[in-house]
């Protein structure tokens, strides 16, 4: 059964649906069942357009993904309004999401608002195996002082942000004027931009002896078709998103948490 959740924030209602939330592993996993994926994705997402646009409701959030670009997109600096041809399905499912979300604005007057969420970093919760965790696993090997096994190649920069970056760019968005979004399909979001080599380097300065081995998988062939950095100045001009965490606050950051999760007395 698909459940979908409601709650009241700020004086508007929010869905939460995790099938088509942060989940980078649905990247993954969505390529073992291309078929199921597309139905699960795109069937919540009507659900939910439906249900919102017949009883009224005030804001609806459609969280979607940097998987939206594949090889013809610009790879640096991606601009907001650059050709989409996802190579995974659930890229695909998140691009036709876009268009839908901008429909229901244009038919039916549904205040529809909508992220590109990069590979998103945070302490909350374990990696789930997706393209871009392992900015997460990495560091819960450095604070256990375990050898880290690296599914991508030691350069491939990817687009990341913060879980506190992400959640606040979210309650920006819906909390910002309606005649403020310009865009209604999805905005670009931005945080920092860093390769694996780039996280070790700042690891090692809080644990010199942090040992890496790289042994790239199928995600290196994901994250290769996807951009190493996302141009959001429409989220900065219209809604004024400003990130807050560069790599070295975010590793500092994560070491803190972590060390506390798992070295609660030192």
């Amino acid at each position: 059964m698909l459940l979908i959740d409601t709650f009241e924030r700020g004086g508007y209602q929010t869905w939460d649906y995790p099938n088509l939330s942060f989940g980078g592993n649905f990247v993954c996993q969505g390529e073992e069942n291309p078929l199921g994926t597309w139905d699960l994705n795109m069937r919540m997402l009507f659900n939910v357009l439906e249900v919102a646009r017949i009883h009224e409701l005030d804001k609806v959030f459609f969280p979607s993904s940097i998987a939206v670009f594949g090889e013809d997109a610009p790879w640096v600096n991606t601009p907001n309004n650059a050709f989409l041809n996802p190579a995974t399905v659930y890229g695909m499912s998140k691009a036709a999401g876009e268009q839908w979300a901008q429909y229901y604005f244009l038919r039916y007057g549904l205040d529809v608002r909508s992220l590109r969420y990069p590979g998103v970093i945070g302490y909350q919760s374990l990696p789930g195996g997706g393209t871009t965790d392992y900015a997460v696993d990495i560091f819960h090997k450095a604070v256990l002082e375990e050898e880290f096994v690296c599914f991508l190649n030691e350069d491939t920069t990817l687009p990341m942000i913060f879980m506190d970056d992400a959640i606040r760019a979210t309650m920006e968005l819906m909390e910002a004027p309606k005649k403020n979004i310009k865009i209604r399909t999805a905005y670009n979001l931005a945080g920092s931009s860093f390769s694996p080599e780039d996280i070790v380097t700042e690891i090692r300065n809080y644990y010199p002896e942090f040992k890496v081995k790289y042994e790239p998988d199928f995600r290196q062939d994901i994250a290769a078709r996807w951009p190493k950095s996302i141009s959001d100045v429409e989220a900065s001009l219209d809604w004024g998103w400003k990130p807050e965490y560069d790599l070295k606050r975010i590793v500092s950051t994560m070491i803190e948490k972590l060390k506390e999760q798992y070295i609660p007395h030192e």
